[in-house]
């Protein structure tokens, strides 16, 4: 096991998957360029909060397996509970490989006084959480994981437990809502009480201010929740404003105060198929023709949140149901034909009765383990 500290080693540290997934129809190569961003302390502002540590485990000089841990300050003081998290985990499939792996990771979390380790987090809840188990049949959508079989039983293997489950629905763009649901949503639209409105791209800064406090307010009672830092949605929002539509955000608003807001996003990874995360030499045309020309049949539903006060009142749930079926009629959603509406705490029985409703059904689901190292 060595640490990541140099160019060399991080340049093996992104190319570790290339080869590992070689032969998995299903995975989709990241951006290299965009990796090496978001793996930058001056460009990453989780590194504004947290103590992060890379290694790769070699074996004759070649890379095996690769590791982050991390300790966010903003996790500990949300919850006060001693936890540190690993993530970026990738190996061949090898029992010895995973233990170097992980016991490299919690010996480092516990000499800086951790008492448990959860993960795979890379590198925060808002970021690719959790390890795939189910539905490896599939490839990934924009901003989710994929991973190998193995890399489940290895994981347990070293005695870690699972302590939440996250899940990805599936809903095809072009099916009905049944009818009770669909006779609610229009009774529901003809009050003109709860209006609704798409993102005003010429007032992103305030917007960004917007969707932060909706999101912190509406996820705070959620499992794992750390709230979002103003750098980190400027961010977020720096990267999503190639991709997003006014109308791929829909806000709902009631008497003057704003209820929530669902954001959708196109299927980048469609477009980035093949391109084993190089945009040189013709990378980037290839990119910009199969994304802009011929357009991308699948999307992403990936964050939406109503606010605590309106949660459980009429209001918050027609507020909630139209930001879905807004986003469903959208001219963002025309072209694709399917939508992924992901991650989904398995915990929360909340919005999983919803998406029953809308007839949306579980195509994936992500795992995050735990283990007490102290």
């Amino acid at each position: 096991m060595v640490p990541v500290e140099d160019r060399r080693l991080f340049r093996a540290f992104h190319h570790l998957p290339h080869k590992l997934y070689r032969h998995d129809p299903n995975w989709v190569a990241p951006l290299l360029l965009e990796r090496q961003i978001h793996f930058d302390k001056k460009h990453n502002p989780f590194f504004q909060h947290a103590k992060v540590q890379f290694w790769l485990a070699l074996r004759d000089g070649e890379p095996v397996g690769r590791i982050t841990a991390q300790i966010d300050s903003l996790h500990l003081e949300q919850h006060e509970d001693a936890t540190g998290h690993f993530g970026f985990i990738e190996g061949i499939d090898d029992p010895a490989v995973f233990k170097a792996l992980l016991d490299t990771a919690e010996a480092w979390l516990k000499s800086n006084g951790m008492r448990r380790m959860l993960g795979p987090v890379s590198f925060a809840m808002w970021d690719e959480p959790g390890l795939l188990v189910e539905g490896f049949d599939r490839p990934p959508q924009i901003l989710m994981g994929h991973h190998l079989p193995y890399y489940e039983k290895l994981i347990e293997a070293q005695g870690y437990a699972p302590a939440q489950d996250l899940l990805a629905y599936e809903y095809p763009l072009a099916q009905d809502f049944p009818e009770q649901l669909q006779r609610f949503i229009d009774r529901a639209a003809k009050h003109d009480e709860i209006r609704f409105r798409p993102l005003d791209m010429k007032n992103m800064a305030p917007e960004i201010v917007l969707i932060r406090d909706i999101l912190n307010d509406a996820w705070q009672d959620n499992w794992g929740f750390v709230p979002m830092t103003q750098a980190e949605i400027e961010d977020i929002a720096s990267m999503f404003r190639y991709l997003l539509k006014p109308d791929a955000v829909v806000i709902a608003e009631y008497g003057g105060e704003t209820v929530g807001f669902a954001m959708g996003l196109p299927n980048l990874n469609e477009a980035l198929k093949g391109l084993d995360g190089r945009l040189l030499p013709f990378g980037i045309l290839k990119l910009l023709w199969r994304f802009k020309v011929r357009g991308v049949k699948s999307g992403r539903l990936a964050l939406m949140g109503i606010r605590r006060k309106w949660r459980d009142t009429p209001v918050g749930v027609v507020a909630a149901l139209l930001c879905v079926h807004k986003a469903k009629v959208s001219d963002f959603a025309r072209p694709a034909v399917s939508a992924e509406l992901s991650w989904i705490l398995d915990s929360n029985e909340r919005i999983k009765k919803m998406l029953a409703l809308f007839g949306a059904k579980v195509v994936k689901r992500y795992r995050i383990y735990e283990k007490a190292i102290g």
